[in-house]
């Protein structure tokens, strides 16, 4: 492993991105495990540097430029009255056009009313004007604005609600303004109360905080414009409120529910008065549910002397010590939902079946045989591995495939599916059924998990709205969140099979719950541990980071570069050169195939200014199209934790359109702030399910704090053929890799799991 940039010339011009943001704080929220300090230290409010919405003072610029006007020759008095009515129409146009603005009917706005505005907006992604992004480009050429602070928000609901009318959303407007909050929120609070939205919010002023973004010391200055003197902190309606927006940011941090304490403590720290008052309240309104789940792994030393009589006996079998939960009725529900489904799937496989298993598992690669046998006689098998064990499943779907079964696999992202698809080069089982270096799974048989459940890919659904398959085989199993898993688990027919594949070292899933780590620790089923190494030194790097060491590898062919520097902006200037320059030309790898993967998108060398240097180098343009421009790299998100590389191709007025994974999107105008960035740089999280032939993990001096063993494990596994890390963090590395575990996550599964499953052998 080399720990000098060889192949880095020792000066390259443009490569510190400067200019580009240095705000210092990391994005808020990154990822679930950056999240979680939400809930642990809630209501401490955030800052995402550069969210304050410069996007705004453009757009009020814009709103007032031309009032001005060259000297009129002389006139009558009738021409020069009618050159007023003329002028005065165009004021009066030019307010209407300012208040359907989405930018500019905040512009103006000081004091709290603008910082809630602000806070809003970071949560949707803006800074820039929407209804200016996709204009023109101006004359001059300006340098591309700095992408804009995105809080991460709860996962929004699959149902499709209707749009609120006109007029629910003028009420709202009308009792925004009373209040003193931007009146551009409107349409997002009635959207997220539904009909009625305008009375429910004037009688609880705190339901503010149903919207993405605000917090409750806002909300707080809402109610108190609203309510007056009556407006206190120990207001029932703020305790409910309150509670509820916590257990949503518990959901945001990966969490399904809170234990009791910890919920009270974060509801003291919001300075509700009685905690507990506040959570039975909001139980009794129905708006959060509490469970009781045993705790059998206790101390049962009370419990092990013999009792007096049978009745003491009893009694002591009931006073089993349980652990108090609260949550969110919606992931209440998706974990119920998913201990059933699991368990149907477990129960009901056919107590006689003809499959010829056996001769499948004889004629399989050897690293695949052991898979296919436990497929054989259980409904529900895990399998575990890296990269590399990939091929074990692949066989898997292939041989049941070769026996008459309608079987297939599903991957995370597209990128998954191409390299499943293809096959692993070269290595046992590198073949699918077959010799090594044959091709990998008939790229039918293959759909990303997204595309499979909406039934844009893979078999669809029978008559019964079951998925039409005997054998699914889903990988990338640690991606998977509890609401997708319920929704895989309802969607199996009674009688399929299910394999839930993934390297459970990467890092969880960006929604609630931790499927697949849940489901490892309730033992309620076959687990199948591949023996399959990843080859090279990037793999043997890898793996020993699985185990919590990080050790030196014998890298002859500078598969492992570190590059190390002092501060953020020697860090950018290095990143630069790697993908610019050094690595294509020691590598002859692109500079398109080669990916950047920070901790956190704030910072002075986090995403956004990694990105903005690299734009500059690889692809300098104006950003005529809300900061993008045709070329650009990007990571699209259509939906919270899954994103998406490709590339802008143009826009119009349909909106930006994209290349991602060789399909054309269109994201609409309203859109591209929330859910496209700038791809050359991603954080680990936007990374997972994805590899390139070389990535560049960058870590900064104040990302420190950011490193865990999930974290470094999935940045470096990236890589395909070469791994550069630029190193600032000194012995935080080492220290992370062996030291800091995966944040737990509260969620019931297992509990669930056990009360209707018995534990496998």
């Amino acid at each position: 492993m080399s720990t000098e940039p060889a192949t880095t010339e020792p000066d390259e011009p443009g490569g510190r991105g400067d200019g580009t943001p240095a705000d210092g704080t990391d994005a808020p929220g990154g990822t679930p495990e950056d999240r979680d300090a939400a809930v642990t230290a809630a209501p401490r409010e955030e800052d995402d540097g550069d969210g304050s919405g410069d996007g705004d003072t453009e757009g009020s610029a814009e709103a007032v430029a031309g009032d001005g006007g060259e000297a009129a020759p002389e006139t009558s008095e009738a021409q020069a009255e009618l050159a007023a009515q003329r002028l005065e129409r165009e004021r009066i146009e030019r307010r209407k056009a300012e208040k359907k603005a989405p930018i500019t009917s905040g512009a103006k706005l000081s004091g709290s009313a603008a910082d809630l505005l602000a806070a809003v907006r970071a949560v949707e992604g803006g800074q820039n004007p929407t209804a200016t992004a996709f204009a023109e480009p101006a004359p001059a050429p300006r340098r591309p604005a700095p992408e804009p602070v995105r809080r991460p928000e709860p996962m929004a609901s699959s149902g499709g609600a209707p749009a609120p009318s006109g007029e629910t959303v003028e009420d709202v407007r009308a009792v925004l303004a009373a209040g003193g909050a931007p009146e551009a929120l409107a349409a997002q609070v009635a959207e997220a109360l539904g009909e009625g939205a305008g009375a429910r919010l004037r009688e609880d002023p705190w339901q503010l905080l149903r919207v993405a973004g605000v917090r409750p010391e806002q909300a707080d200055g809402f109610a108190r414009a609203l309510l007056g003197a009556e407006c206190g902190p120990d207001d029932e309606r703020r305790g409910r409120a309150v509670t509820v927006w916590l257990l949503e940011q518990a959901a945001v941090a990966g969490h399904t529910a809170l234990e009791a304490p910890a919920l009270a403590a974060a509801l003291a720290r919001c300075s509700v008065p009685d905690p507990d008052e506040a959570v039975r309240s909001t139980v009794a309104e129905g708006e959060a549910l509490v469970f009781q789940d045993a705790l059998d792994d206790a101390p049962t030393a009370a419990r092990s002397a013999p009792p007096a009589d049978d009745a003491e006996g009893d009694e002591a079998d009931q006073e089993r010590p349980v652990r108090v939960l609260i949550g969110l009725e919606r992931y209440a529900l998706a974990e119920e939902s998913l201990a059933d489904g699991l368990a149907r799937v477990m129960n009901s496989l056919a107590k006689e079946d003809t499959t010829d298993w056996a001769s499948a598992a004889a004629s399989a690669p050897r690293s695949a045989a052991e898979l296919i046998r436990a497929v054989a006689g259980h409904g529900l098998v895990l399998h575990t591995g890296g990269e590399a064990a990939r091929a074990e499943p692949a066989a898997l779907v292939a041989a049941a495939r070769a026996l008459g079964l309608r079987a297939y696999a599903a991957t995370h992202s597209a990128d998954g599916r191409r390299r499943l698809a293809s096959g692993p080069a070269g290595g046992e089982g590198a073949a699918v059924g077959g010799p090594a270096g044959a091709e990998g799974v008939e790229p039918a048989a293959v759909t990303t998990l997204a595309g499979l459940l909406s039934g844009a890919e893979g078999p669809g659904r029978d008559r019964d709205g079951a998925l039409d398959l005997d054998l699914l085989v889903v990988l990338d199993a640690p991606q998977l969140d509890v609401e997708t898993a319920a929704l895989l688990a309802e969607s199996l027919s009674d009688g399929a099979r299910l394999v839930l594949s993934g390297d459970p070292g990467v890092l969880w899933s960006a929604g609630p719950g931790r499927v697949f780590a849940d489901l490892l620790a309730a033992r309620a089923c076959p687990q199948v541990a591949s023996r399959t190494p990843d080859p090279g030194p990037v793999g043997e790097l890898v793996s020993g980071i699985g185990i919590g060491e990080l050790n030196q590898v014998d890298a002859p062919g500078k598969e492992v570069v570190i590059v190390p520097v002092r501060d953020a902006g020697e860090a950018v200037h290095r990143t630069a050169q790697l993908v610019v320059d050094s690595v294509p030309r020691a590598f002859g790898i692109p500079a398109e195939q080669v990916q950047v993967i920070t901790p956190g998108h704030g910072g002075a060398a986090g995403t956004r200014a990694l990105n903005t240097a690299l734009k500059e180098r690889l692809n300098p343009g104006p950003g005529r199209f809300g900061g993008f421009d045709p070329g650009d790299r990007v990571a699209y998100s259509p939906a919270p934790g899954r994103s998406t590389p490709g590339r802008v191709v143009r826009a119009d007025a349909e909106g930006l359109h994209l290349e991602c994974a060789g399909t054309a999107v269109v994201v609409p105008k309203e859109r591209v702030e929330q859910s496209v960035r700038h791809g050359w740089a991603l954080t680990a999280h936007q990374a997972v399910g994805h590899r390139w032939p070389a990535a560049v993990v960058v870590l900064p001096g104040d990302a420190a704090q950011a490193l865990s063993r999930p974290w470094v494990y999935t940045a470096f596994g990236r890589a395909e053929r070469h791994l550069s890390v630029v190193h600032g963090v000194e012995q935080a590395l080492p220290r992370a890799v062996a030291e800091v575990p995966a944040k737990p996550r509260t969620t019931r599964l297992p509990a669930l799991l056990k009360a209707q499953v018995p534990e496998a052998d």
